[in-house]
């Protein structure tokens, strides 16, 4: 029995140790479930933009969830998430706080498990305030429905709220790349110029997210003096390093395009500008920057500008000859680099019929080829093969290992998709790689604040139940053993490894176009978003912020058709769904539970 595993508990929960067992279990799917959504959040845009491929955002969230949630995670939680419940209702009946714990906890899991396998980016804190409430009112407890913090008015507003403060900063942000680099004549110039800006601010506003996000800090207790230190400090600290370490190594594979530099070159800094350095671990290929455009058909320029289209339709206007003579393609370097940039980004389709695949059959070919399934990849070849043939066994353990962060989460198939993408600009993809290296710090910080966050998502009601058991007292605050929040921080990368791949197909590629700046802008916007949220006490979502900020880059296209706004709707019903539905299944197991004759 558990009351004896856990030095016997006391009589008053001895007994209940199987609403223990079912709670652990519960906080399994939970945590794994929380990583499988909301770990996808911070990572979709990085993704999406072909900034990072997902094996590598796999090992990247495995290790910051699990440093946020271990290292930076809450030790002491609330045992009713945001009070939005009363736990007076429980005072002297420790069982029914565990069974009202458990309850929510199932509920949670529940609904977080079929929301990510159906592709909804929903919010966990959320999720778990609606599981509480359920069970509130299975129990009949009172529950905090006035305007409030935390309240259940405030998480209803939150769904416009969130989305639309998320969206203009991430515009405004988008905005200001946008017009001071990518529209501007010799746009790469001008990249390399005001990059090392772009790397200090983000820095600083991200030192000011982690400082102010990380659970047990005060930053009023710290005062405005340390704070603006600590801020402008990381700001003119990542900008001589911006400038030490990584100007050269733009220089050298941007302009002089050399196609063995990678990421691991960097702290190599000035020696990147001697003509003939030796290279440790030299990378191999022939393209010296990603075509971060690429479509599902190897089609790089699918989308086309105004001109462009113009051109299409048979009209040109004096803005669109203006807009042609100013196109961020044309670069004030040589013929030889002119056709080493036409080589990467290609040409644009000359008609309207190229979005079609039926119409053109070499493009579906060329789809194949890029793309191979898992399934296709390991376990084809062997499928003749016998049960008991370790080739065959060692494919399936490989595919069913491997085929979350082997999943195609950047292209897609859809015509109607394409003709989205097209409505956006394309600006030239050496600019567009400056920003990959911010846009990557960002998620990764985000996913840090995530790990210490919303780890009390899924712990909290596990570790109510085990206080609850180990104590036989009822108590507003639960002590969190740090074996439960490492195991939740290793699930929570684990879900994201196995199913997160549903989630960064919803915020990526499917709301709009992404590029590195835009999925630069969107993060760093969302970010503002929660910073001033929690300065201010208003009620934000991650997962919304993200979604807002998606919507509100891909207004910047000025054309609503830039947005796949079915797709925005899907997510929001997912949203409104996440209240009702987390309650309904919570509330009627505690209801089931709590009206059983053995209880």
């Amino acid at each position: 029995m558990l009351h004896h595993v856990f030095k016997r508990a006391p009589a008053a929960t001895a007994r209940y140790d199987w609403i223990l067992a079912i709670t652990f279990i519960a906080y399994f799917f939970s945590a794994f479930g929380n990583g499988a959504n909301d770990v996808a959040n911070a990572y979709a845009t990085s993704v999406a933009a072909r900034t990072l491929s997902m094996l590598q955002v796999g090992f990247l969230s495995v290790i910051t969830e699990f440093f946020g949630a271990v290292v930076l995670g809450e030790r002491v939680t609330d045992t009713i998430k945001n009070g939005i419940i009363t736990i007076d209702r429980f005072q002297g009946n420790p069982g029914t706080l565990m069974l009202a714990m458990g309850c929510a906890e199932v509920g949670s899991a529940t609904w977080l498990m079929f929301a990510t396998g159906r592709g909804m980016p929903v919010s966990t804190t959320q999720t778990i305030v609606g599981a509480l409430i359920g069970v509130g009112f299975a129990s009949q407890s009172d529950i905090k429905w006035a305007w409030e913090s935390g309240s259940v008015s405030q998480v209803a507003a939150s769904w416009g709220i969130a989305p639309a403060i998320a969206g203009a900063f991430a515009a405004l942000v988008f905005a200001t790349v946008k017009y001071s680099v990518l529209e501007r004549k010799d746009s790469f110039k001008w990249g390399m110029r005001l990059i090392p800006v772009y790397f200090a601010f983000t820095a600083a506003v991200l030192a000011l997210f982690i400082t102010v996000e990380t659970p047990g800090s005060d930053l009023d207790a710290l005062g405005a003096g340390p704070a603006t230190g600590i801020v402008l400090g990381v700001y003119f600290g990542v900008m001589l390093i911006c400038y030490i370490f990584f100007m050269p190594f733009f220089e050298r594979k941007l302009v002089k395009k050399d196609t063995r530099l990678r990421v691991w070159h960097i702290p190599m800094g000035p020696l990147l500008r001697k003509d003939n350095v030796k290279l440790y671990f030299p990378g191999k290929g022939d393209e010296y920057v990603t075509n971060y455009y690429e479509d599902a058909y190897g089609n790089v320029t699918a989308g086309k500008k105004d001109e462009e289209r113009a051109k299409a339709t048979g009209h040109t206007t004096g803005n669109d000859a203006s807009s042609s003579e100013t196109n961020t393609r044309e670069q004030p370097y040589t013929d030889e680099e002119k056709a080493g940039e036409s080589s990467v980004l290609g040409k644009a389709p000359s008609d309207e019929s190229a979005l079609d695949p039926a119409a053109n059959p070499q493009e579906m070919k060329h789809r194949k080829k890029a793309y191979v399934s898992p399934y296709k990849r390991w376990i084809t070849p062997v499928e003749d093969l016998s049960w008991f043939n370790p080739m065959k066994l060692w494919a399936w353990f490989k595919f069913l290992l491997l085929r979350g962060v082997y999943m195609d989460c950047v292209t897609h198939d859809s015509g109607k998709l394409r003709e989205i993408h097209a409505r956006a600009h394309r600006y030239d993809v050496r600019v567009e790689h400056l920003w990959t290296y911010c846009q990557v710090v960002s998620a990764m910080l985000m996913s840090i604040a995530h790990g210490s966050n919303d780890i009390a998502n899924a712990v909290g009601p596990v570790a109510a139940v085990y206080s609850t058991y180990r104590t036989g007292e009822v108590d507003t605050e639960s002590s969190t053993p740090i074996w439960i929040l490492v195991i939740g921080g290793l699930l929570l990368g684990l879900g994201f490894w196995f199913f997160g791949y549903h989630i960064i197909r919803s915020l990526g590629n499917k709301i709009t176009q992404m590029s590195p700046t835009r999925g630069f802008s969107i993060e760093l916007g969302a970010a503002i978003t929660v910073l001033l949220a929690s300065r201010l006490g208003l009620p934000v979502s991650t997962t919304q912020c993200l979604t807002g900020a998606a919507v509100g880059v891909a207004l910047m296209n000025y054309d609503l058709g830039a947005v796949n706004w079915r797709q925005v709707a899907f997510i929001f019903m997912g949203w409104v769904l996440t209240l009702p539905a987390a309650g309904l299944i919570s509330g009627l197991l505690c209801l089931m539970a709590l009206n059983a004759p053995s209880f």
